[in-house]
């Protein structure tokens, strides 16, 4: 096991002033597993005083609980003082710390075995009190001591053991998984910025169902996103292999796991099903409309979680037009169409849920060739450069009010939205003159249409 040369190089700059330090945390579990190990936290006996005193680029991130951030060739080492907590009564943070003199100590505090393990980069000797090496080979997610302490010390705790599961395809601990539903009164106090970060990293591992599952086995699923649950043991039709919640699962897990925004959208894409249920003959179900519930139940979940607003509308927005079937009978007018509703920038997303969605399906694999078949004709009609959004069109809110002496006001913009769909189906009216022509017309339906005092 190494370290990286510049955390070693701190190392052994603490040791010039008479101070220990170890590599501690994630990244030493990472370095054992043969996981890529990128954050490197040191632990030291060096108070952050003095600390700041040995490093000239050194920022005091959390002072408080004594750490220190020193920038060191484009990275930040986070150096903490040996410590041994205070109560938490907040449930998240202690209250206080004390400074603890050994690593032993230290470790002491720490979450989970896998995670109570220290390294010495100089001497390269490891310390591993709670047999958190062991625990590695075994997979396995135990928590340092007690687990009922630990995670009533922490409400956070249970979420990060679920996430390592997930994240580590690790089992969790059985004696450490029970204490979870016995804690679930501390979770319930965790802010949800700190649960939606938890959730967000779970969606980055290879199976996020892993970790979702787990939480529902131990109830924080049914605390943080009960909206899930609707769909458990809820039956869809002979076309698919799982129920609602675990069709919901296996697509998130199908969705790339680069962008969770995708992989929520998948996630939550059914998630209006049970609400629209309706059996129609034996063995067979229709589910009208799920998408527009669906997209209202995740962005109300969403924002729950304070997920931000841009990450809301692309998930609903994804949610609410998944569901497009596409046929060789369609005009270069209706592509147009689909291009325009879903955005040209949401193409690939809304096409990688519809990917996803069908591998979750349980009985089908990989890209449909419908949506091979509408990718080729989006690529024609693109390559045309035809009219796609009213910024593409020869005529602009300007022209209309200067021609016709019209105001600012709602009338240029239905104008503009009249001529947008007279291109989407005739490309080549797309000139100024011709666009006009008929925005006199509407305009003259319009007034036609008016109603007289």
């Amino acid at each position: 096991m190494k370290a990286p040369d510049y955390v070693t190089e701190i190392a052994r700059s603490l040791a010039r002033h008479g101070h220990e330090a170890w590599v501690v945390g994630g990244s030493i579990r990472d370095l054992i597993i043969g996981r890529p190990a990128y954050d490197y936290d040191v632990a030291t006996d060096a108070h952050p005083d003095v600390v700041m005193l040995i490093f000239r680029r050194a920022i005091p991130t959390g002072i408080k609980h004594g750490t220190v951030t020193i920038l060191t060739k484009g990275h930040q080492v986070e150096v903490t003082t040996f410590r041994s907590d205070g109560e938490y009564t907040d449930k998240r943070r202690p209250d206080s710390v004390t400074y603890a003199s050994s690593i032993h100590e230290d470790l002491a505090r720490r979450d989970f075995t896998i995670n109570g393990i220290a390294f010495n980069p100089l001497t390269g000797v490891t310390v591993d009190p709670y047999d958190g090496r062991e625990d590695i080979g075994r997979k396995i997610i135990r928590t340092i001591g007690d687990p009922g302490e630990r995670f009533r010390e922490d409400g956070l705790r249970p979420f990060r053991a679920c996430r390592f599961a997930a994240q580590l395809e690790f089992d969790i601990d059985e004696r450490t998984f029970l204490a979870i539903s016995d804690c679930l009164d501390m979770t319930s106090e965790i802010s949800a910025e700190r649960i939606r970060d938890e959730f967000v990293k779970i969606l980055g591992s290879r199976l996020p169902s892993v970790g979702i599952d787990l939480m529902r086995k131990c109830g924080l699923l049914e605390q943080t996103i009960p909206e899930l649950l609707t769909g458990f043991g809820v039956r869809q039709n002979r076309f698919h292999r799982y129920d609602i919640y675990y069709h919901n699962l296996y697509s998130c897990d199908a969705a790339p796991h680069e962008d969770y925004r995708i992989r929520i959208a998948a996630l939550f894409h059914d998630i209006g099903k049970y609400h629209v249920k309706r059996d129609i003959e034996e063995g067979r179900s229709v589910f009208y409309n799920h998408e527009m519930i669906g997209a209202g139940i995740a962005k109300r979940v969403m924002r729950r979680m304070k997920f931000s607003n841009n990450d809301v509308r692309l998930v609903a927005h994804l949610i609410r037009n998944h569901m497009f079937h596409y046929t060789r009978q369609w005009t270069d007018g209706a592509v147009r169409r689909f291009i325009k509703k879903v955005g040209f920038e949401n193409l690939d997303p809304i096409f990688q849920l519809r990917r996803a969605d069908r591998i979750g399906n349980g009985l089908k694999k990989g890209e449909s060739n419908s949506v091979r078949n509408l990718k080729g004709r989006i690529e024609k009609v693109l390559e045309a450069e035809n009219a796609i959004t009213v910024k593409d069109l020869a005529v602009d809110g300007h022209d209309i009010m200067k021609e016709f002496g019209l105001k600012t006001g709602p009338l240029v913009g239905k104008v503009l939205s009249s001529l947008l769909e007279e291109i989407l189906d005739n490309p080549d009216k797309n000139s100024r003159e011709t666009l006009l022509g008929i925005a006199r017309e509407v305009l003259a339906k319009q007034k036609k249409e008016a109603p007289t005092a």
